[in-house]
């Protein structure tokens, strides 16, 4: 009888050992999937763990990349969040990026995303313009989608850290308590759960403020659902939450390059700090756009679609999200925007193009008020006193 069980222990090892050794192949090869570690992706089934899973052996194997093959119902992330790591840091997060300076990990969807959902809660009648009442389970599944239907306790302290459906733990290293040297993230949805009663969301998307350099390519952070629905009578509201669509590094960070970026539904769009690269940036229906707390080292915008938006260029009060207030070295050099005026939801409507009620912001803004495209545009200033600030043809001032 030992030497029966022996021998299935042998098997059961040898196993294993080749289970392990595929692996290691695919990940040399840069053909390693969730579906490795057991991700379904029929948007029934919970992927948290397979997710996890394919992470932790990524950063114990040195890095590489994990890919997320399209599904037509996404992988479905419903297990409560951790408030710490398996180090005992502070995470609150779904999914953990371990942490460690040794590994360079990179999450990859199978093609690029389409962004821009419906930013607006059109009316009936539309149908003569050639639109549609804005309605509840329209959005189409089209992008690789990692789709959260966990509800985040809520946090109201901005000074208190987000709950997310993504996070690194918080580290030691430099003012941005980093906890992971460089992260890519690519081709990749993430929406998270909004709660029809309350019409915000609870949980943010993605909390890379402990990452020290940081990419992001052809990626959405949205919500679940449209930003309201015309036959219920419902429209998003001023949220007490402070989530985040995309929370990219603290102070003291190195290099942060986002290209073709999108975030939509969020209190705070982006939350970025110095070193920022952007190429092109999409925001919509948010209560601050896009924020900084402080931006030593420039951060250059090349271009930012905000359409529907409460504020769009924001510095933060020093403490926001545990970031240290300073100045802010920014460069835009073309914002296209929407004003909202007149149109659902009543929290999109712009009251600042600029708030910077401390006059932190240091640099230039080039805007132009997209529709109606006259050129009278309006882009009300909040501080700004050391921004120069340009119409896209026209005048400039200060």
């Amino acid at each position: 009888m030992r030497m029966k069980h022996l021998v299935a222990f042998a098997c059961v090892l040898s196993a294993m050992c080749a289970a392990s050794g595929g692996l290691d192949e695919k990940a040399a090869e840069g053909r390693l999937s969730v579906r490795d570690f057991g991700a379904k992706g029929d948007g029934i089934t919970d992927d948290t763990a397979a997710i996890q899973a394919g992470l932790d052996y990524l950063a114990a194997r040195g890095g590489g990349k994990l890919y997320f093959p399209f599904t037509a119902n996404g992988y479905l992330i419903a297990s409560p969040g951790r408030e710490y790591a398996a180090n005992g840091r502070l995470v609150r997060a779904q999914i953990v990026i371990p942490p460690g300076f040794g590994h360079n990990i990179r999450l990859e969807g199978e093609m690029p995303c389409k962004l821009l959902y419906a930013y607006q809660v059109r009316p009936k009648g539309c149908e003569k313009n050639g639109f549609s009442p804005t309605v509840f389970g329209s959005n189409r599944n089209v992008n690789t989608m990692l789709h959260s239907t966990w509800d985040a306790p809520e946090i109201s302290d901005p000074k208190e850290r987000p709950w997310a459906v993504i996070a690194a733990p918080e580290g030691d290293a430099c003012a941005g308590r980093f906890s992971v040297s460089i992260l890519s993230f690519a081709n990749l949805e993430v929406r998270v759960h909004l709660d029809k009663d309350k019409m915000y969301p609870t949980t943010s998307a993605v909390n890379f403020h402990n990452v020290s350099r940081l990419i992001v390519e052809d990626s959405q952070f949205c919500l679940d659902e449209n930003v309201g629905d015309t036959n219920l009578g419902k429209e998003l509201q001023e949220s007490p939450c402070n989530t985040v669509g995309l929370m990219a590094s603290g102070d003291q960070n190195d290099d942060q390059i986002f290209r073709n970026v999108a975030a939509q539904g969020f209190k705070y769009g982006f939350v970025f700090g110095e070193h920022t690269c952007a190429e092109h940036l999409y925001v919509h229906n948010t209560e601050y756009a896009i924020s900084f707390a402080d931006a030593t080292h420039p951060a250059i915008i090349n271009r930012v679609v905000a359409q529907h938006n409460a504020r769009i260029f924001c510095t933060l009060p020093n403490g926001t999200f545990g970031r240290r207030a300073g100045w802010v070295n920014l460069v835009v050099n073309e914002c296209d925007y929407e004003t909202g005026e007149g149109t659902l939801p009543v929290v999109s409507r712009l009251q600042y193009g600029v708030a910077d009620p401390e006059n932190r912001f240091r640099g230039s803004i080039t805007y132009l008020q997209g529709y109606p495209g006259n050129g009278n545009c309006s882009f009300p200033v909040l501080g700004g006193t050391n921004l120069v600030l340009r119409v896209l043809g026209g005048d400039t001032r200060h």
